[in-house]
Protein backbone atom coordinates (compact mmCIF):
# COMPACT_ATOMS: atom_id res chain seq x y z
CA UNK A 1 0.00 0.00 0.00
CA UNK A 2 1.15 3.54 -0.68
CA UNK A 3 0.83 6.58 1.35
CA UNK A 4 -0.02 8.49 -1.21
CA UNK A 5 -1.11 8.18 -5.01
CA UNK A 6 -1.21 10.99 -7.25
CA UNK A 7 -3.55 9.76 -10.28
CA UNK A 8 -4.17 11.24 -13.47
CA UNK A 9 -1.66 13.89 -13.68
CA UNK A 10 0.22 15.66 -16.65
CA UNK A 11 3.78 14.00 -15.39
CA UNK A 12 6.74 16.65 -16.10
CA UNK A 13 9.93 15.21 -14.33
CA UNK A 14 12.11 18.20 -14.54
CA UNK A 15 14.56 17.20 -17.23
CA UNK A 16 12.43 19.30 -19.83
CA UNK A 17 10.63 17.01 -21.34
CA UNK A 18 7.30 17.30 -22.41
CA UNK A 19 3.98 16.12 -19.57
CA UNK A 20 3.18 12.46 -19.10
CA UNK A 21 -0.03 11.22 -18.15
CA UNK A 22 1.31 9.18 -15.31
CA UNK A 23 0.22 8.16 -12.05
CA UNK A 24 3.10 8.37 -9.20
CA UNK A 25 3.22 6.55 -6.00
CA UNK A 26 4.46 7.35 -2.88
CA UNK A 27 5.93 5.32 -0.22
CA UNK A 28 7.46 6.93 3.11
CA UNK A 29 9.64 9.75 1.91
CA UNK A 30 9.68 8.27 -1.69
CA UNK A 31 8.29 8.09 -5.11
CA UNK A 32 8.08 4.14 -5.33
CA UNK A 33 5.82 4.11 -8.47
CA UNK A 34 5.15 5.81 -11.75
CA UNK A 35 2.79 4.46 -15.00
CA UNK A 36 -0.60 3.06 -14.21
CA UNK A 37 -0.95 2.71 -10.14
CA UNK A 38 -5.27 3.09 -10.90
CA UNK A 39 -6.03 -0.16 -8.66
CA UNK A 40 -3.42 0.62 -6.51
CA UNK A 41 -3.97 0.93 -2.60
CA UNK A 42 -3.32 4.05 -0.94
CA UNK A 43 -3.81 6.07 2.79
CA UNK A 44 -4.49 8.88 0.53
CA UNK A 45 -5.52 9.58 -3.07
CA UNK A 46 -5.07 12.64 -4.91
CA UNK A 47 -7.16 13.26 -8.47
CA UNK A 48 -4.84 15.72 -10.52
CA UNK A 49 -6.59 14.83 -13.92
CA UNK A 50 -5.64 17.22 -15.79
CA UNK A 51 -3.65 19.16 -13.53
CA UNK A 52 0.57 19.48 -13.77
CA UNK A 53 2.58 17.12 -11.62
CA UNK A 54 6.17 17.83 -11.27
CA UNK A 55 9.04 17.91 -8.73
CA UNK A 56 9.32 20.54 -5.99
CA UNK A 57 10.37 24.01 -6.66
CA UNK A 58 14.04 24.97 -5.17
CA UNK A 59 15.18 28.45 -4.46
CA UNK A 60 18.67 28.41 -3.73
CA UNK A 61 19.15 31.75 -3.82
CA UNK A 62 17.72 33.25 -0.51
CA UNK A 63 18.32 35.15 2.57
CA UNK A 64 16.20 32.99 5.20
CA UNK A 65 18.82 32.40 7.15
CA UNK A 66 16.88 34.06 10.22
CA UNK A 67 13.47 34.17 8.87
CA UNK A 68 13.49 30.67 8.88
CA UNK A 69 13.35 30.41 13.04
CA UNK A 70 10.29 32.91 12.81
CA UNK A 71 6.72 31.72 13.54
CA UNK A 72 5.33 31.21 10.48
CA UNK A 73 7.42 30.95 8.05
CA UNK A 74 7.03 28.38 5.11
CA UNK A 75 4.05 30.17 3.42
CA UNK A 76 5.85 32.20 1.48
CA UNK A 77 7.76 29.29 0.40
CA UNK A 78 4.95 26.45 -0.42
CA UNK A 79 2.19 28.95 -1.97
CA UNK A 80 4.46 29.33 -5.03
CA UNK A 81 5.31 25.63 -4.87
CA UNK A 82 9.13 26.28 -3.30
CA UNK A 83 10.00 23.04 -1.59
CA UNK A 84 13.61 23.42 -1.08
CA UNK A 85 15.81 26.84 -0.13
CA UNK A 86 19.08 28.01 0.17
CA UNK A 87 20.23 30.33 2.33
CA UNK A 88 23.71 32.30 3.17
CA UNK A 89 24.01 33.48 -0.48
CA UNK A 90 26.22 36.79 -1.33
CA UNK A 91 28.89 36.17 1.04
CA UNK A 92 26.29 36.73 4.16
CA UNK A 93 25.65 33.90 6.27
CA UNK A 94 24.57 34.73 9.79
CA UNK A 95 27.52 32.60 10.49
CA UNK A 96 30.41 32.90 11.99
CA UNK A 97 30.35 35.99 13.66
CA UNK A 98 32.23 35.40 17.28
CA UNK A 99 34.64 37.93 18.20
CA UNK A 100 35.47 41.69 18.17
CA UNK A 101 33.75 42.24 14.91
CA UNK A 102 30.34 41.24 15.85
CA UNK A 103 28.37 44.15 16.30
CA UNK A 104 29.66 45.51 12.94
CA UNK A 105 28.64 42.06 10.98
CA UNK A 106 25.12 41.91 12.37
CA UNK A 107 24.93 45.66 11.65
CA UNK A 108 25.82 44.93 7.91
CA UNK A 109 23.61 41.74 7.88
CA UNK A 110 19.99 42.78 9.65
CA UNK A 111 18.89 44.51 6.23
CA UNK A 112 19.07 41.58 4.44
CA UNK A 113 18.55 38.51 7.31
CA UNK A 114 16.58 40.75 10.18
CA UNK A 115 16.39 40.85 13.24
CA UNK A 116 18.52 37.43 14.32
CA UNK A 117 18.04 37.91 18.30
CA UNK A 118 18.73 34.21 20.09
CA UNK A 119 19.76 32.30 16.99
CA UNK A 120 23.39 30.74 17.94
CA UNK A 121 25.60 32.65 15.18
CA UNK A 122 29.27 32.55 17.02
CA UNK A 123 30.16 29.66 14.97
CA UNK A 124 28.95 27.96 11.57
CA UNK A 125 28.80 24.92 13.72
CA UNK A 126 26.34 26.24 15.93
CA UNK A 127 23.96 27.99 13.75
CA UNK A 128 23.69 24.00 11.94
CA UNK A 129 22.70 22.50 15.11
CA UNK A 130 20.16 25.19 16.22
CA UNK A 131 19.05 24.86 12.29
CA UNK A 132 18.62 20.58 12.69
CA UNK A 133 16.72 20.84 15.60
CA UNK A 134 14.37 23.54 14.16
CA UNK A 135 11.10 22.55 12.42
CA UNK A 136 11.45 23.05 8.91
CA UNK A 137 8.60 23.53 6.31
CA UNK A 138 11.09 23.03 3.66
CA UNK A 139 14.52 21.53 2.84
CA UNK A 140 17.27 23.88 3.64
CA UNK A 141 20.64 23.99 2.10
CA UNK A 142 23.10 26.38 3.84
CA UNK A 143 26.36 28.02 2.28
CA UNK A 144 29.22 29.92 3.83
CA UNK A 145 29.01 33.14 3.38
CA UNK A 146 32.87 33.76 2.84
CA UNK A 147 31.81 37.94 3.50
CA UNK A 148 30.96 37.37 7.11
CA UNK A 149 34.22 34.75 7.51
CA UNK A 150 36.09 37.64 6.44
CA UNK A 151 34.65 39.99 8.24
CA UNK A 152 34.97 37.77 11.48
CA UNK A 153 38.73 37.58 10.92
CA UNK A 154 39.26 41.26 10.11
CA UNK A 155 36.47 43.17 10.14
CA UNK A 156 35.51 45.70 7.86
CA UNK A 157 38.29 48.69 7.56
CA UNK A 158 41.53 46.50 7.07
CA UNK A 159 42.14 46.28 3.61
CA UNK A 160 44.93 44.74 3.07
CA UNK A 161 44.94 40.87 4.77
CA UNK A 162 48.26 39.36 6.57
CA UNK A 163 49.74 35.78 6.75
CA UNK A 164 47.99 35.06 9.68
CA UNK A 165 44.11 36.30 8.65
CA UNK A 166 44.48 34.53 5.40
CA UNK A 167 45.26 31.33 7.61
CA UNK A 168 42.32 32.15 9.95
CA UNK A 169 39.83 32.38 7.20
CA UNK A 170 41.06 28.90 5.96
CA UNK A 171 40.73 27.52 8.72
CA UNK A 172 36.77 29.27 9.15
CA UNK A 173 36.40 27.98 5.93
CA UNK A 174 37.14 24.55 6.72
CA UNK A 175 35.46 24.39 9.23
CA UNK A 176 32.07 25.54 8.09
CA UNK A 177 32.27 22.80 5.00
CA UNK A 178 32.97 20.27 7.61
CA UNK A 179 29.71 22.02 9.74
CA UNK A 180 27.51 21.05 6.64
CA UNK A 181 27.84 23.77 4.40
CA UNK A 182 26.91 22.98 0.89
CA UNK A 183 28.72 25.56 -0.72
CA UNK A 184 30.79 29.10 -0.29
CA UNK A 185 29.27 32.19 -1.36
CA UNK A 186 31.01 35.40 -2.44
CA UNK A 187 29.34 39.14 -2.18
CA UNK A 188 32.25 40.83 -3.84
CA UNK A 189 29.75 43.74 -3.95
CA UNK A 190 29.97 43.38 -0.45
CA UNK A 191 31.98 44.98 1.97
CA UNK A 192 34.53 43.51 3.04
CA UNK A 193 35.10 41.31 -0.17
CA UNK A 194 35.28 43.74 -2.75
CA UNK A 195 38.60 44.80 -1.13
CA UNK A 196 40.14 41.47 -2.17
CA UNK A 197 42.51 41.91 -5.41
CA UNK A 198 41.89 38.60 -7.72
CA UNK A 199 45.25 36.87 -6.64
CA UNK A 200 43.75 37.87 -2.97
CA UNK A 201 40.41 36.12 -3.11
CA UNK A 202 42.17 32.76 -4.98
CA UNK A 203 44.20 32.60 -2.01
CA UNK A 204 41.59 33.37 0.60
CA UNK A 205 39.19 30.43 -1.45
CA UNK A 206 42.20 28.03 -1.04
CA UNK A 207 40.62 25.24 0.72
CA UNK A 208 37.88 24.76 -1.57
CA UNK A 209 40.62 24.41 -4.78
CA UNK A 210 40.05 21.04 -6.83
CA UNK A 211 36.90 20.36 -5.06
CA UNK A 212 33.56 20.27 -6.48
CA UNK A 213 32.22 23.08 -4.04
CA UNK A 214 30.14 25.20 -5.63
CA UNK A 215 31.25 28.73 -5.44
CA UNK A 216 28.47 31.07 -6.11
CA UNK A 217 29.30 34.85 -6.20
CA UNK A 218 27.56 38.23 -6.08
CA UNK A 219 30.12 39.70 -8.67
CA UNK A 220 32.05 42.61 -8.34
CA UNK A 221 30.14 44.94 -10.96
CA UNK A 222 26.84 43.95 -13.11
CA UNK A 223 26.21 47.09 -14.43
CA UNK A 224 29.03 48.76 -17.23
CA UNK A 225 31.66 46.49 -15.70
CA UNK A 226 29.59 43.26 -16.18
CA UNK A 227 31.78 42.05 -18.85
CA UNK A 228 35.24 42.33 -16.85
CA UNK A 229 33.50 41.33 -13.93
CA UNK A 230 32.45 37.87 -15.42
CA UNK A 231 36.12 37.43 -16.78
CA UNK A 232 37.84 38.01 -13.36
CA UNK A 233 35.28 35.24 -11.74
CA UNK A 234 36.27 32.84 -14.93
CA UNK A 235 39.67 32.98 -14.06
CA UNK A 236 39.40 32.59 -10.37
CA UNK A 237 37.43 29.83 -11.33
CA UNK A 238 39.89 28.35 -13.68
CA UNK A 239 42.66 28.94 -10.84
CA UNK A 240 40.56 26.96 -8.29
CA UNK A 241 39.69 24.65 -10.50
CA UNK A 242 35.91 25.04 -9.31
CA UNK A 243 32.19 24.83 -10.08
CA UNK A 244 31.18 28.56 -10.73
CA UNK A 245 27.55 29.90 -10.33
CA UNK A 246 27.53 33.45 -11.32
CA UNK A 247 24.09 34.81 -9.09
CA UNK A 248 21.27 36.68 -10.48
CA UNK A 249 22.84 37.50 -13.56
CA UNK A 250 21.68 40.68 -14.70
CA UNK A 251 22.75 43.81 -16.59
CA UNK A 252 21.66 46.77 -14.34
CA UNK A 253 20.61 50.25 -16.27
CA UNK A 254 18.55 51.07 -18.95
CA UNK A 255 21.17 52.09 -21.33
CA UNK A 256 22.67 48.68 -20.73
CA UNK A 257 19.43 46.76 -21.33
CA UNK A 258 19.30 44.33 -24.12
CA UNK A 259 22.83 45.15 -24.89
CA UNK A 260 25.30 43.56 -21.87
CA UNK A 261 22.79 40.45 -21.27
CA UNK A 262 23.61 38.56 -24.74
CA UNK A 263 27.23 39.53 -24.39
CA UNK A 264 27.49 37.89 -20.81
CA UNK A 265 25.70 34.90 -22.19
CA UNK A 266 28.01 34.45 -24.57
CA UNK A 267 31.41 35.28 -21.95
CA UNK A 268 29.83 31.90 -20.03
CA UNK A 269 28.84 29.64 -23.46
CA UNK A 270 32.60 30.30 -24.46
CA UNK A 271 33.99 29.42 -21.01
CA UNK A 272 31.71 26.57 -20.74
CA UNK A 273 33.33 25.36 -24.24
CA UNK A 274 36.51 25.46 -22.86
CA UNK A 275 35.95 23.67 -19.67
CA UNK A 276 35.10 26.19 -17.24
CA UNK A 277 31.99 24.29 -15.29
CA UNK A 278 30.64 28.20 -15.03
CA UNK A 279 26.34 28.65 -14.89
CA UNK A 280 24.17 31.38 -13.71
CA UNK A 281 21.36 32.16 -11.96
CA UNK A 282 18.31 35.15 -12.38
CA UNK A 283 14.95 36.58 -10.50
CA UNK A 284 11.50 37.06 -12.28
CA UNK A 285 11.77 40.15 -11.27
CA UNK A 286 13.26 44.12 -12.54
CA UNK A 287 13.45 45.10 -9.29
CA UNK A 288 16.50 44.07 -6.91
CA UNK A 289 16.74 44.50 -2.79
CA UNK A 290 19.69 45.04 -0.90
CA UNK A 291 20.87 47.29 1.75
CA UNK A 292 20.88 51.26 1.02
CA UNK A 293 24.34 51.87 1.48
CA UNK A 294 25.08 49.83 -1.52
CA UNK A 295 24.39 53.27 -3.61
CA UNK A 296 27.72 54.18 -2.34
CA UNK A 297 31.19 53.64 -3.81
CA UNK A 298 33.59 50.95 -1.92
CA UNK A 299 35.90 53.11 -0.69
CA UNK A 300 32.74 54.72 1.73
CA UNK A 301 32.01 51.06 2.27
CA UNK A 302 34.92 50.67 4.93
CA UNK A 303 35.06 49.86 8.46
CA UNK A 304 31.21 48.71 8.17
CA UNK A 305 28.18 50.54 9.40
CA UNK A 306 29.15 51.92 12.53
CA UNK A 307 32.36 53.50 10.81
CA UNK A 308 30.27 54.18 7.82
CA UNK A 309 27.64 56.14 9.79
CA UNK A 310 30.32 58.20 11.09
CA UNK A 311 31.92 59.30 8.31
CA UNK A 312 28.47 60.77 6.77
CA UNK A 313 28.30 62.97 9.67
CA UNK A 314 31.38 64.44 8.45
CA UNK A 315 30.81 67.43 5.85
CA UNK A 316 34.04 66.84 3.58
CA UNK A 317 33.71 62.75 3.43
CA UNK A 318 29.62 64.03 2.81
CA UNK A 319 30.54 66.70 -0.15
CA UNK A 320 33.43 64.07 -1.51
CA UNK A 321 30.68 61.23 -1.44
CA UNK A 322 27.74 63.78 -3.03
CA UNK A 323 30.77 64.54 -5.80
CA UNK A 324 30.98 60.72 -6.38
CA UNK A 325 27.23 60.27 -6.75
CA UNK A 326 26.79 62.68 -9.08
CA UNK A 327 29.95 61.67 -11.16
CA UNK A 328 31.16 58.31 -10.70
CA UNK A 329 30.95 55.82 -13.19
CA UNK A 330 34.03 53.28 -12.02
CA UNK A 331 31.30 51.46 -10.07
CA UNK A 332 27.51 49.94 -10.12
CA UNK A 333 26.04 54.05 -9.42
CA UNK A 334 22.34 53.16 -9.35
CA UNK A 335 22.35 56.70 -8.86
CA UNK A 336 23.28 56.98 -12.62
CA UNK A 337 22.32 53.77 -13.76
CA UNK A 338 18.68 54.59 -12.72
CA UNK A 339 17.98 57.64 -10.67
CA UNK A 340 16.31 58.56 -7.33
CA UNK A 341 12.97 58.21 -8.53
CA UNK A 342 13.78 54.04 -8.91
CA UNK A 343 15.46 53.95 -5.71
CA UNK A 344 12.74 52.85 -3.18
CA UNK A 345 12.93 52.50 0.41
CA UNK A 346 11.48 49.17 1.72
CA UNK A 347 12.29 48.94 5.08
CA UNK A 348 14.42 50.83 8.64
CA UNK A 349 15.53 51.03 11.70
CA UNK A 350 13.86 54.03 13.20
CA UNK A 351 10.21 53.68 14.06
CA UNK A 352 9.95 58.01 13.13
CA UNK A 353 11.06 57.41 9.58
CA UNK A 354 8.44 54.48 8.58
CA UNK A 355 6.38 57.46 6.85
CA UNK A 356 8.67 56.69 4.19
CA UNK A 357 8.66 53.51 3.74
CA UNK A 358 7.57 52.16 0.38
CA UNK A 359 8.81 56.47 -1.34
CA UNK A 360 11.26 56.18 -3.43
CA UNK A 361 14.01 58.56 -2.45
CA UNK A 362 12.98 61.09 -4.83
CA UNK A 363 9.35 61.26 -3.51
CA UNK A 364 10.70 61.01 0.44
CA UNK A 365 12.83 63.83 -0.44
CA UNK A 366 10.43 66.54 -1.76
CA UNK A 367 11.76 69.54 -2.16
CA UNK A 368 14.83 68.77 -0.47
CA UNK A 369 18.64 67.46 -2.37
CA UNK A 370 17.57 63.25 -2.52
CA UNK A 371 21.41 62.85 -2.45
CA UNK A 372 21.72 64.70 0.99
CA UNK A 373 18.05 63.20 1.96
CA UNK A 374 19.78 59.59 1.36
CA UNK A 375 22.75 60.02 3.51
CA UNK A 376 20.63 61.85 6.21
CA UNK A 377 18.31 58.74 6.27
CA UNK A 378 21.26 56.62 6.22
CA UNK A 379 22.81 58.31 9.32
CA UNK A 380 19.65 58.33 11.47
CA UNK A 381 19.05 54.83 11.07
CA UNK A 382 23.02 53.89 11.51
CA UNK A 383 22.81 52.61 7.64
CA UNK A 384 20.10 49.73 8.57
CA UNK A 385 17.99 50.50 5.40
CA UNK A 386 17.16 48.54 3.25
CA UNK A 387 15.92 49.44 -0.60
CA UNK A 388 14.42 48.15 -3.83
CA UNK A 389 15.64 49.36 -6.69
CA UNK A 390 14.03 48.97 -10.37
CA UNK A 391 17.34 47.81 -12.44
CA UNK A 392 16.92 45.23 -14.99
CA UNK A 393 14.33 44.70 -18.32
CA UNK A 394 11.87 41.96 -18.62
CA UNK A 395 14.01 41.08 -22.23
CA UNK A 396 16.99 40.49 -20.15
CA UNK A 397 15.52 38.35 -17.99
CA UNK A 398 13.43 36.29 -20.05
CA UNK A 399 16.74 35.67 -22.57
CA UNK A 400 18.65 34.54 -19.67
CA UNK A 401 15.98 32.04 -18.38
CA UNK A 402 16.18 30.57 -22.25
CA UNK A 403 19.74 29.90 -21.56
CA UNK A 404 20.66 26.27 -21.74
CA UNK A 405 22.69 26.75 -18.15
CA UNK A 406 20.29 29.59 -16.10
CA UNK A 407 18.20 28.67 -13.60
CA UNK A 408 15.84 30.56 -11.83
CA UNK A 409 16.08 32.27 -8.00
CA UNK A 410 14.07 34.20 -6.11
CA UNK A 411 17.34 36.39 -3.89
CA UNK A 412 14.68 37.06 -1.29
CA UNK A 413 15.59 39.36 1.61
CA UNK A 414 13.79 38.93 4.83
CA UNK A 415 14.20 42.48 6.76
CA UNK A 416 12.37 42.69 9.85
CA UNK A 417 9.55 45.24 9.54
CA UNK A 418 8.87 47.75 6.57
CA UNK A 419 7.93 45.91 3.47
CA UNK A 420 9.28 42.93 2.08
CA UNK A 421 10.22 42.71 -1.68
CA UNK A 422 7.35 40.56 -3.89
CA UNK A 423 9.78 37.86 -4.94
CA UNK A 424 9.71 36.99 -1.24
CA UNK A 425 5.97 35.70 -1.81
CA UNK A 426 5.48 35.22 -5.71
CA UNK A 427 9.19 34.67 -7.45
CA UNK A 428 8.71 31.06 -8.69
CA UNK A 429 4.92 31.82 -9.51
CA UNK A 430 6.04 34.74 -11.69
CA UNK A 431 8.02 32.32 -14.03
CA UNK A 432 5.14 30.76 -15.12
CA UNK A 433 2.61 33.85 -15.30
CA UNK A 434 5.07 36.19 -16.74
CA UNK A 435 7.67 34.16 -18.70
CA UNK A 436 5.39 31.16 -19.27
CA UNK A 437 2.09 32.07 -19.57
CA UNK A 438 2.25 35.96 -20.77
CA UNK A 439 5.16 36.51 -22.54
CA UNK A 440 6.00 32.88 -23.90
CA UNK A 441 10.09 33.22 -23.85
CA UNK A 442 9.83 29.46 -22.02
CA UNK A 443 7.44 26.17 -22.20
CA UNK A 444 6.33 25.75 -18.96
CA UNK A 445 8.23 21.98 -19.39
CA UNK A 446 11.32 24.24 -19.75
CA UNK A 447 10.39 26.50 -16.95
CA UNK A 448 10.13 23.55 -14.36
CA UNK A 449 13.47 22.11 -15.75
CA UNK A 450 15.24 25.75 -14.77
CA UNK A 451 13.35 25.39 -11.26
CA UNK A 452 13.64 21.79 -9.94
CA UNK A 453 16.48 19.82 -11.86
CA UNK A 454 19.25 22.30 -12.83
CA UNK A 455 19.30 24.12 -9.36
CA UNK A 456 19.10 20.23 -7.78
CA UNK A 457 22.14 19.06 -10.03
CA UNK A 458 24.09 22.35 -9.69
CA UNK A 459 24.83 21.51 -6.32
CA UNK A 460 24.50 17.89 -5.85
CA UNK A 461 20.84 16.87 -4.56
CA UNK A 462 20.62 13.86 -6.53
CA UNK A 463 17.06 13.00 -4.71
CA UNK A 464 15.81 16.12 -5.26
CA UNK A 465 14.12 18.11 -8.69
CA UNK A 466 13.15 15.09 -10.53
CA UNK A 467 10.25 12.41 -10.67
CA UNK A 468 11.93 9.51 -11.02
CA UNK A 469 12.03 6.07 -8.93
CA UNK A 470 14.09 6.43 -5.73
CA UNK A 471 13.91 10.36 -5.97
CA UNK A 472 12.26 12.28 -2.77
CA UNK A 473 8.81 12.85 -2.49
CA UNK A 474 8.68 16.71 -3.12
CA UNK A 475 5.77 16.74 -5.57
CA UNK A 476 3.71 19.74 -6.89
CA UNK A 477 0.12 19.40 -8.33
CA UNK A 478 -1.29 22.50 -10.21
CA UNK A 479 -3.17 24.00 -12.65
CA UNK A 480 -0.48 26.49 -14.64
CA UNK A 481 -3.20 28.45 -15.58
CA UNK A 482 -4.46 29.45 -12.48
CA UNK A 483 -0.81 29.83 -11.66
CA UNK A 484 -1.18 33.58 -9.95
CA UNK A 485 1.00 36.36 -7.78
CA UNK A 486 -0.81 38.67 -5.79
CA UNK A 487 1.89 40.05 -4.09
CA UNK A 488 2.93 43.63 -5.29
CA UNK A 489 5.06 46.27 -4.03
CA UNK A 490 2.62 48.02 -2.07
CA UNK A 491 1.28 44.72 -0.49
CA UNK A 492 4.17 41.99 -0.81
CA UNK A 493 3.16 39.75 1.77
CA UNK A 494 0.87 38.01 0.14
CA UNK A 495 0.12 34.72 -0.61
CA UNK A 496 0.80 32.82 -4.13
CA UNK A 497 -2.25 31.16 -5.62
CA UNK A 498 -2.15 28.07 -8.21
CA UNK A 499 -1.26 25.33 -5.80
CA UNK A 500 -3.51 22.68 -5.53
CA UNK A 501 -1.27 20.64 -3.06
CA UNK A 502 2.55 20.45 -1.97
CA UNK A 503 3.98 17.61 -0.76
CA UNK A 504 7.66 18.16 0.94
CA UNK A 505 9.58 14.58 1.87
CA UNK A 506 6.47 12.44 1.39
CA UNK A 507 4.23 14.45 3.27
CA UNK A 508 1.56 16.69 2.38
CA UNK A 509 2.02 20.41 3.18
CA UNK A 510 -0.45 21.87 1.04
CA UNK A 511 -3.77 20.11 0.60
CA UNK A 512 -6.21 21.64 -1.58
CA UNK A 513 -4.67 25.05 -1.34
CA UNK A 514 -4.60 25.30 2.31
CA UNK A 515 -1.62 24.61 4.76
CA UNK A 516 -1.79 21.24 6.60
CA UNK A 517 0.75 22.65 9.36
CA UNK A 518 3.35 19.95 8.66
CA UNK A 519 7.03 20.67 9.01
CA UNK A 520 8.57 18.01 6.97
CA UNK A 521 12.06 19.94 5.52
CA UNK A 522 15.54 18.44 6.23
CA UNK A 523 18.96 20.37 5.92
CA UNK A 524 20.69 19.39 3.21
CA UNK A 525 24.38 19.22 2.13
CA UNK A 526 25.52 19.75 -1.20
CA UNK A 527 28.93 19.01 -2.74
CA UNK A 528 32.27 18.56 -1.24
Amino acid sequence: MFDIVIRNGNVLDGSGAEARRLDVGVRGRKIEALGDLSEAEAIEALDAGGKTVCPGFLDLHRHADAALFRPGYGDCDLFQGITTIGNGNCGLSLAPQAGPFREAIGGYLKPVTGDFTGIPVDTFGAYMSALKEQALPVNTLMLAGSGTIRASVAGFQKLRLADEDFAAIHQRLEQALADGAGGVSLGLGYAPECYYTRSELIRALRPIQNTDTVLSVHMREEAMKLLPSIDEMITVAKALHVPLQISHLKASGRENWGKLAPQALDRIARAREEGVDVACDVYAYTAGSTQLIHILPPEFLQGGPAVITERLRDSSARKRLLDRLEKGRDFDNYVYLVGWENIFISALKRPEDAVYVGKSIAEAAGDADPATFAMDLLMRNDCEVTMIDFITSEEDIGLILQSPFAYSISDATFPTGGKLHPRVYGAFSQVIETYVNRRHDLTLAQAVNRMTLRPADRYGLKNKGRITMGADADILVFDPKRVHVTATYDRPDQRAEGMDHVIVNGRIALREGKLTGVQAGNVLGGKK
